[in-house]
């Protein structure tokens, strides 16, 4: 209804009722707060009735909403997502009335910045009904001090000073100069972060590197990252609050529209965020998805990703809300599922899953008839596991001299890339390059990926591949050792490979973090240091059958098979 009143009305009599309908009828001029007869009118009514009374008013001047509150209070109602101009406010003001004289509240401040209005005005009502004072508070733009809000000197409704259209646009256009400021040469959708500690969880800074570079790889640039510390997640919005309303004014003086959340959130609190925030929320399965929906190159790899998604996404079709519409799209909407398979219903999604399955179903069959012939040739398999962006597909060019794709991003491989080795004695070894692992993997990855990780139930020996000149090497460790645990992998002999290490310092005791593991120092860029290493691979695959002519003593290296990829794809770094 165009003339609806919110909020309060229940105990309202319908003259009342028609007489705040009325105020939908009154205009004010651009260059005004509040005219000084419509002010008088809600100064009147809100006397008359004893209760504090709302107008949100628009740019041009017309009245969007009339909000009935309490004696001592205004809800204002749901807003939604309706924003004005590249500064990212609101393009509404909101001017109420206080009845006994007290001043704007931080209820009323935080409302500022929660909604991002253009401006919020008190106006005060004197004891006979007549208009007092107007008081006023504007959002700042960025500034040193980081203050959010400022209030204007109060002035009469009758000789308003503020040209409310000009300083609205100044405002705004001043709001994206420091925004713009603060971005510098930062290319790619602009983000905040949110990680919640809670006790025995993991180190917020480690895990806010690691989605920096989850984003970095996204294409989304992180400006600032929040901290917030809780004995436990708040299962409504995860963080509390407090925190999340700060974000949301930090967001708009760094106009920006996008928030990452450290955690895997459950629908209801996507939406919860979402509500409290009016940001796009993606949490970091989302943002993985993201990412593997980008490097996703094969046919096989695209339907892994794609089946991925689509359930990440079908336990939170119900309700199909606005929030829902924020998250799935992923990262600008730009890939994957998105808002075009939210126009899907569940029974055709389950149906298209049911499809992909079967797909993926027959990828398994051709798999295991591929590594069938090699147990008939009696090949060995050598497979890269690790944490993503360890250096396996760069060690593999460097073993095999292959020509994959390395690069220093995370999840750069989804298929897994095989290449032959030679070794003397007319030995041969397959080197498979695998998908890098990393904290919490989603289950919905697994799942999909299962075609794809059969091929390390086939392995003869697994390339643990750790970055030695990561911090946090020894978490990363940790999490590949739980998903080789959780794939019943651990049967499989395992020798660590502790890589880059051109870039550690030699002090450091890299060794006192492996637990009694078998480990061996690498650099995938420097050749000279793999020889111990496929001396050793040798001696694991067949320390069974007597050497008659060990390696180390053969005149000649391995020889580097043709550059032939069994399974397709590219490789990361």
């Amino acid at each position: 209804m165009p003339e609806e009143i919110h909020g309060a009305t229940r105990n309202l009599k319908p003259a009342q009722v028609t007489a705040l309908q009325h105020l939908y009828r009154r205009r004010v001029q651009p260059t005004q707060v509040i005219s000084p007869q419509l002010a008088t009118t809600l100064a009147e009514l809100s006397r008359e009735l004893g209760l504090q009374l709302g107008l949100l008013l628009s740019r041009k001047g017309l009245v969007v909403q009339v909000i009935v509150g309490e004696a001592r209070g205004l809800k204002l109602p749901e807003l939604g997502r309706n924003r004005a101009g590249e500064g990212r406010l609101r393009g509404l003001r909101l001017v109420h009335t206080h009845l006994d004289g007290e001043p704007l509240s931080e209820e009323d401040l935080t409302d500022l910045a929660r909604l991002r209005l253009d401006l919020l005005s008190l106006l005060q009502v004197k004891p006979d009904g007549l208009p007092g004072e107007l008081h006023s508070a504007h959002l700042l733009p960025e500034n040193p001090d980081q203050r959010v809000h400022q209030q204007l000197p109060p002035e009469s409704v009758h000789a308003q000073t503020l040209v409310f259209d000009e300083f609205i646009g100044a405002l705004e256009a001043e709001i994206s100069r420091k925004a713009d400021l603060l971005r510098g040469a930062q290319t790619g959708e602009a983000a905040l972060a949110l990680h919640v500690a809670i006790p025995g969880g993991r180190s917020p800074e480690a895990s806010l590197r690691e989605l920096s570079e989850l984003a970095r790889t996204a294409g989304v640039a992180i400006l600032e990252t929040a901290i917030q510390r809780r004995p436990a997640y708040d299962p409504r919005t995860l963080a509390g609050r407090g925190k999340l309303d700060e974000l949301t004014q930090r967001a708009l003086q760094l106009d920006v529209e996008l928030l990452l959340v450290d955690h895997d959130l459950a629908p209801g609190q996507v939406r919860a965020i979402c509500e409290t925030t009016d940001l796009n929320v993606v949490d970091r399965t989302t943002l993985i998805l993201d990412i593997f929906a980008q490097h996703a190159k094969s046919r096989e790899g695209k339907l892994q990703v794609e089946l991925a998604q689509l359930r990440y996404l079908l336990p939170r079709l119900s309700g199909k809300y606005g929030a829902l519409m924020r998250q799935s799209g992923g990262i600008g909407a730009r890939r994957g599922p998105g808002e075009k398979k939210l126009e899907l219903d569940r029974r055709r999604i389950q149906e298209r899953i049911h499809r992909l399955e079967k797909e993926l179903e027959s990828v398994s069959r051709h798999r295991q008839n591929r590594r069938g012939l090699r147990r008939r040739r009696a090949v060995p398999v050598v497979a890269l596991v690790g944490y993503t962006n360890a250096g396996k597909s760069t060690l593999l060019n460097l073993l095999t001299g292959a020509t994959v794709l390395a690069e220093d991003k995370l999840f750069a491989t989804l298929d897994p890339t095989s290449r032959r080795l030679r070794f003397p004695q007319e030995r041969e070894v397959i080197f498979t390059d695998t998908v890098g692992f990393i904290h919490d993997l989603p289950r919905e990855l697994v799942r999909a990926f299962r075609a794809t990780l059969e091929e390390l139930e086939e392995a003869d020996l697994l390339l643990h591949v750790v970055d030695a000149a990561d911090p946090d090497r020894q978490a990363q460790l940790q999490a590949v050792e739980q998903i080789l645990e959780e794939l019943q992998l651990t049967e499989i002999p395992r020798l660590v490979l502790l890589n880059k290490m051109d870039r550690v310092d030699p002090a450091e005791e890299l060794f006192n973090d492996l637990q009694g593991r078998e480990a061996l120092p690498v650099c995938a860029l420097q050749a000279e240091t793999t020889r111990p290493l496929l001396r050793r691979v040798e001696q694991i695959l067949w320390e069974r059958n007597r050497l008659d002519e060990p390696w180390e003593d053969a005149a000649a290296p391995p020889e580097r098979g043709p550059d032939h990829d069994e399974a397709g794809g590219a490789a990361d770094g």
